[in-house]
C-alpha cells in the first residue's frame, strides 16, 4: 500500500514538473493584464493610502517575487499574509488554473472537496487555516512542517501526507493565487474564518 502511494506521488510530481515546465510563462497574462495587489489607492480626500504589506513584493529585494521556499526561510513564523484578494474573480480564476496545473486536484479534488487527502471546503484545517500556515504547509510539506514546530490541530477521515512543493513552484505569487482560490471554495461558518 505504501509503495503504491509513493509511486503515485512520484508520478504526480514528475507529471506536474513536466507540465509546469512545458507551460511556464505561457500561462502568465501580459503585464497590462495582470491583477496584482493594489500598490497605493487614493482615499476619498485624494491623499494616497499606504499599500498593505505584501510578501510577494519585498521592498528590500526591489519588489521581485521570491521562490516560496525563500519566502518561508526569510519570514518569521506567523507573518506571511496573502497579498491577493480571494474575492477578486480574476485572481480566483488564475488561482484555480494554478491549482489544477500543479495537480493539486489529484489529491484534493478538482473543486477542493477532497479525495485521498483532506477537503479544502470544510472547517477542518489539519494544521491551521491561516495564510501563513497554508503557505508553509504547501511549500514544506507536512513532514517538514512538523519539524518546524507545527502540530496537527484537526482530524479528517482521510489524511494523506502533503508532499513539499518547494521545488515545483518557482514564484510565490502563483502559490498565493492558488491559496486565494482555495478561499473561494471554503464553505465553513464565517466565525471560523482565520484569514
Amino acid at each position: 500500500m505504501k509503495s503504491q502511494f509513493v509511486r503515485l506521488l512520484l508520478a504526480a510530481a514528475l507529471s506536474t514538473g513536466a507540465f509546469v515546465g512545458a507551460v511556464g510563462a505561457a500561462d502568465e497574462p501580459a503585464p497590462a493584464e495582470k491583477s496584482e495587489p493594489a500598490a497605493a489607492e487614493k482615499k476619498a480626500d485624494g491623499a494616497p493610502e499606504a499599500a498593505p504589506a505584501a510578501p510577494a513584493a519585498d521592498a528590500a529585494a526591489g519588489g521581485a517575487p521570491m521562490k516560496p521556499i525563500d519566502r518561508v526561510e526569510k519570514t518569521e513564523k506567523g507573518k506571511l499574509k496573502n497579498p491577493f484578494d480571494y474575492k477578486d474573480p480574476k485572481i480566483a480564476e488564475e488561482g484555480h488554473k494554478i491549482y489544477m496545473g500543479l495537480s493539486c486536484n489529484g489529491c484534493h479534488g478538482g473543486g477542493g472537496g477532497g479525495g485521498m487527502c483532506p477537503p479544502l471546503t470544510n472547517e477542518t484545517w489539519v494544521y491551521g487555516g491561516d495564510d501563513d500556515t497554508l503557505f508553509r504547509l504547501i511549500t514544506l510539506g507536512s513532514q517538514e512542517l512538523q519539524k518546524h514546530g507545527y502540530a496537527r490541530k484537526g482530524q479528517e477521515g482521510v489524511v494523506g501526507p502533503m508532499p513539499p512543493y518547494r521545488d515545483l513552484i518557482d514564484d510565490e505569487t502563483k502559490l498565493w493565487k492558488a491559496i486565494a482560490w482555495i478561499r473561494t471554495v471554503w464553505k465553513g461558518r464565517e466565525e471560523k474564518k482565520v484569514w
